[in-house]
């Protein structure tokens, strides 16, 4: 179930301990508890985690294709998700506790940081496979957060990196024991929460400009 806890200054946001699809119903259990992130008082950083196999595995395919009609709206609430993460006004990181597929690796990168866990889990964008083409959208958070290069092999190819290998081409800024995954995440923006939170939004939102404009045009 997804939930949140708070441990000092850094909220803890656990996505689940299942596949943790992206459906409506995820879409907005998310979305009601960053809205209590963000009307909490500074000083607040958030972590970003899952339990069990998978961070996420992404769409939920199963989902979409029994709600066809609704899909489109659907979509545009995902990419909404990663626009208002990518512009979070505090500093966030993804704590990769296992696999991060499809729009689940995509919203890991719209974190600030991502720490991954060292011996398991894989970070992978399997569109190339399903296949499903990239959203100017997502693609646009994917080619923002990673270097060309790097993006051009994930979206291209759907390589799926471990950690060591995700760390090695900068997908993730770092990689932590399974028991000390959240911790690390949490030290990593710990020291940032007293940052100021409407500078640090605006800073983020003039940085990804182009990114959250195309987000933000509606699809279907």
């Amino acid at each position: 179930m997804t939930h949140l806890e708070r441990d000092g200054d850094v909220f803890v946001l656990t996505l689940g301990d299942n596949e943790n699809r992206f459906n409506p119903l995820m879409i907005a259990a998310v979305g009601k508890l960053l809205d209590e992130v963000e009307a909490a008082p500074a000083p607040r950083a958030l972590v970003t985690t899952a339990t069990g196999k998978f961070w996420s595995n992404g769409l939920d395919l199963d989902w979409m294709r029994a709600h066809v009609d609704e899909t489109p709206a659907f979509m545009n609430g995902v990419r909404a998700l990663f626009a208002r993460v990518l512009a979070l006004p505090l500093p966030t990181v993804a704590a990769i506790s296992g696999h991060a597929f499809g729009a689940g690796a995509v919203l890991a990168l719209a974190h600030d940081f991502r720490v991954m866990r060292l011996d398991r889990g894989f970070f992978c964008l399997p569109e190339v496979d399903v296949p499903i083409v990239f959203t100017p959208g997502v693609a646009a958070v994917v080619q923002a957060r990673l270097s060309p290069q790097v993006a051009h092999e994930a979206m291209t190819t759907g390589r799926r990196y471990g950690g060591p290998d995700a760390l090695a081409d900068a997908l993730v800024d770092a990689t932590a024991a399974p028991g000390e995954l959240v911790a690390a995440a949490a030290a990593r923006v710990r020291p940032l929460a007293g940052k100021d939170g409407p500078t640090l939004g605006a800073i983020k939102s003039v940085m990804y400009a182009p990114v959250l404009a195309v987000l933000a045009e509606p699809r279907g």
